[in-house]
């Protein structure tokens, strides 16, 4: 359903709304909000809400630091978790200039923008993520500690899995937000929990994606917990991953699958500076079920990219490397961008790894290709890609980089 802005101005009215939250984030994928009343949203939707662009980082100096913040007037969403009287809204919201054009570093838009440029192509790819937090007990002073909150292990269950009833809450609180989860379970490491959502559109699934963190930890506070969405919480437990399913819409045949994928993988490791952007992002990558090579194989969970076994609507390619703490905006940009170019060139897969990579042999390894094994690797393949620079403006690349070119 598409909401008008008055439409937006009559529901706050009707629904007792006291405080609207304009979202956005920093190049970064760092959640950002500003609050305002209810009286002020016709001059949001028409004129912006103005911010301070120079105290967020990545995206400037004092020089030109004025931008405005415009509602999406499609994304509102009551927050569950305030008061019913006196309600709190949230909408995300799009960033632009003082002159009103679009601010350049506005990675939603970025996003906005590689979801047009792929359907004027005839490609449409729906996206589904698998997200894992850890669970953590608080101190008594209510700090956060690594005291994971169970012993359990993968899809064990109660009383062993502790979390069931807080992932129970965590789902009920996504689908009063009209987010739908998919399925939830322990994962492998202590305190460890995974939840699935079904996919859907790019722009709606990256939404899904930035704001889960923040209802995964308002539910785990009000529990006495703390989430981590660290890529390795614990160094010798499982690191966190954010896998990234993609199902083509259009066009819908195996051989548009394959040059897709094959696309992901010629460019997989020049953009996993901005799917994998932390120091801790490479000690998960290669172990614990976390890929290390570029490769690919049916159901083989070892592998960079896997092949479900699925039929009809739920047929995917599921990427395996990303993890939560690259931005969602623009790992959804990349890899859309890298399987359109794979398309647009016909590219071919290399021949399916069909062998457990964790225990496979030197003989076979030796020959494969490896994902960076660090960030300042990465940042450099990044930095030096035409590809990269081809879909992302260079303020992003450089604050990624650390280039300022």
């Amino acid at each position: 359903m598409m909401y008008t802005a008055q439409e937006i101005i009559d529901y706050a009215a009707a629904e007792d709304v006291k405080f609207i939250r304009l979202a956005f984030c920093d190049v970064f994928g760092i959640p950002k909000n500003i609050s305002i009343m209810p009286e002020e949203l016709p001059r949001a939707f028409s004129d912006g809400i103005s911010f301070d662009a120079s105290a967020i980082r990545g995206f400037g100096d004092e020089t030109h630091s004025d931008l405005l913040l415009f509602p999406d007037a499609q994304t509102i969403t009551a927050l569950p978790w305030r008061p019913s009287h006196g309600r709190v809204v949230r909408l995300f919201a799009d960033i632009r200039r003082s002159d009103g054009s679009l601010f350049p570093l506005d990675t939603r838009n970025i996003l906005k923008r590689m979801i047009a440029q792929a359907e004027s192509a005839g490609v449409v790819v729906n996206f589904g993520t698998e997200i894992e937090f850890y669970l953590f007990q608080l101190d008594a002073d209510g700090n956060a500690t690594k005291i994971p909150y169970d012993n359990a292990k993968y899809m064990d269950i109660a009383p062993l899995d502790r979390g069931e009833n807080v992932r129970r809450e965590i789902c009920l609180t996504l689908d009063e937000m009209g987010i739908r989860p998919e399925s939830s379970h322990h994962e492998d490491g202590p305190g460890q929990n995974e939840i699935d959502f079904r996919y859907s559109d790019a722009m709606k699934a990256a939404d899904n994606a930035m704001t889960f963190p923040s209802v995964v930890r308002t539910v785990a506070m009000r529990n006495g917990l703390c989430a981590d969405f660290s890529p390795k919480p614990l160094p010798q437990e499982s690191g966190n991953g954010m896998h990234i399913n993609l199902s083509l819409a259009k066009p819908h045949t195996e051989s548009a699958r394959d040059a897709f994928m094959a696309g992901l993988m010629e460019h997989i490791c020049e953009i996993t500076a901005f799917l994998n952007p932390l120091d801790a992002s490479y000690l998960r990558l290669g172990e614990c079920k976390a890929p290390r090579y570029v490769t690919w194989s049916p159901e083989n969970r070892s592998q960079l990219i896997r092949i479900p076994a699925a039929k009809g609507e739920f047929e995917r390619i599921e990427l395996r490397s990303p993890d939560p703490a690259g931005n969602p905006y623009l790992s959804f940009t990349l890899v859309l961008a890298a399987g359109l170019d794979g398309i647009r060139r016909g590219l071919v897969p290399p021949p399916a790894t069909n062998v457990n990579l964790y225990t496979a042999d030197e003989s076979i390894t030796q020959h494969l290709r490896q994902l960076p094994r660090s960030r300042a690797e990465a940042a450099a393949l990044a930095r030096d890609s035409a590809f990269v620079r081809s879909v992302l403006p260079d303020g992003i690349v450089g604050a990624y980089t650390g280039s300022e070119d």
